[in-house]
């Protein structure tokens, strides 16, 4: 039986229940994006595939979610949040399974593309249901602990991935959410609080905005991809010509979806919810944020691996020092959202992130691990900083029966900024000058992302001067 609507957030100990079910369902989620990436050359091996097919191992789950990231926040807003997170965590549960068992690659990433689907249900619904949980006056708080928990998730992928593989085979790194999504499906039926469907329920949810919710994504998004994994290899130029193809298909679309959803009342690509300044200003310091932190974690094992020739274990244990600033600061940062304008919180964030990603890029050619580590550190610390109150501005700053449309746009630019992230350091490393030789390459992308974080910074001060 699930917790009832919650007047303001549920009492304790219920809210420790469910935050443990919210908490650990999209640590997985998260998770199981990069969780694979250790391990590609040897289910290529395995599976007798060339290494360039392995790639969609990792696109069809990011496509699943991307596909259906809104539709499920939508879904959420007229069925139930405790209901689409639940169906997402059953159909994760599903494409694991389908992982576990694959024994070629095309069932694999059909079973990828099935758990980036269930992905998009827990996803889509995630601080929505935070929201429900944490009392107002609290709900600073639990966006702070939410906020860590994605942000621990997203750079924790290679070293679970390595611990696993070190004592298991590949298919165990998908085995492993079976155990987990089932008791997550049995406590959260119990746990997690239902709330009442909310005032749009006759607009229902039509087929032809969802097509063309995913095609839009879906076309942007593999042009995007070869633009930034083959521009730069031989035959470049038909690649170019196929990646702008697909990105005028995608934004084609798009100018059709957009302008179908201007005239909704409830849109299924929230357009409404940008009207408001600050959810505005909240997305765009939120996509460079992002980005700048997808293309400093990817650069960063290349700095220090070629660049600097740590081994791979003092490289891991470099990069924790990034998560330990953010676990350290997480809370700090709830604690001051509401005491400090969220604005002015974020742009100290992203500042401080954008000093210690400079810094990083300006190492010495012969650093000591403690160089490394404290400005590691220094670049969690803003990331934390930033990263709470910006959410907590995205979720509270919609209306409470859109709140699944707001937790879905926050999802959205989390992934529109990696995604950003991701082709700008491909991009970087496709110029042969910098594809090897001391980690050039990298130190260009970490100035890059320091650039982003400025600019994230910048967009977060805006709602300062915009709400004074």
């Amino acid at each position: 039986m699930a917790a009832p609507a919650p007047a303001d957030g549920l009492p304790t100990p219920a809210r420790y229940w469910a935050m443990a079910v919210i908490l650990l369902g999209i640590a997985i989620s998260v998770l199981d994006a990069t969780v694979v990436n250790l391990a590609l050359p040897g289910i290529a091996r395995d599976l007798q595939r060339p290494a360039s097919d392995a790639i969609w191992i990792v696109n069809a789950y990011q496509l699943g979610v991307l596909t259906l990231l809104l539709p499920c926040a939508k879904l959420g807003d007229l069925l139930g949040y405790r209901k689409v997170y639940l169906w997402g965590l059953a159909v994760l549960l599903l494409g694991s399974l389908g992982c576990v068992l694959a024994d070629s690659m095309g069932m694999l990433v059909a079973s990828r593309a099935v758990q980036g689907m269930g992905a998009a249900g827990v996803m889509g619904v995630n601080s929505a249901l935070v929201r429900l949980t944490y009392p107002r006056a609290m709900l600073g708080r639990g966006i702070a602990i939410n906020s860590m928990t994605v942000a621990v998730a997203s750079v924790a992928g290679p070293s679970v991935a390595a611990a696993v593989l070190s004592v298991a085979s590949w298919p165990w790194l998908f085995a492993i959410n079976l155990p987990l999504a089932g008791a997550l499906l049995v406590l959260g039926a119990r746990a997690l609080p239902s709330n009442p469907p909310g005032p749009q329920k006759a607009d229902g949810l039509s087929l032809l905005d969802v097509l063309l919710n995913a095609a839009m994504f879906a076309l942007i998004f593999l042009g995007v991809d070869t633009l930034g994994t083959r521009a730069g290899a031989p035959g470049g130029a038909s690649a170019m010509a196929m990646a702008a193809a697909l990105l005028l298909a995608g934004l084609a679309i798009g100018v059709v979806y957009v302008r179908r959803q201007l005239g909704q009342a409830v849109p299924l690509f929230p357009v409404d919810l940008l009207r408001i300044r600050i959810f505005a200003l909240s997305m765009c310091s939120s996509v460079t944020a992002f980005a700048a932190q997808m293309l400093s974690n990817i650069a960063l094992p290349f700095l220090l691996l070629e660049g600097y020739g740590r081994s791979h274990v003092d490289t891991g244990l470099l990069i924790t020092a990034w998560p330990l600033g953010s676990i350290v600061t997480a809370p700090i940062a709830g604690r001051l959202i509401g005491r400090v304008p969220a604005g002015l919180l974020g742009a100290i964030g992203m500042w401080t992130m954008a000093c210690g990603l400079a810094l990083l890029a300006m190492l010495p050619a012969a650093p000591h691990n403690a160089d490394i580590a404290w400005r590691m550190a220094l670049c969690g610390i803003g990331f934390a900083l930033f990263q709470s109150p910006n959410n907590y501005t995205i979720v509270t700053s919609a209306p409470p029966h859109r709140a699944g449309g707001a937790s879905g746009m926050l999802g959205t630019a989390r992934l529109t900024g990696q995604s950003i992230g991701a082709v700008l350091l491909a991009i970087v490393f496709s110029v042969p000058a910098l594809q090897a030789g001391h980690g050039a390459g990298a130190k260009i992308a970490l100035g890059m992302a320091a650039a982003l974080a400025t600019c994230a910074g910048m967009f977060s001060l805006l709602r300062v001067q915009r709400s004074a």
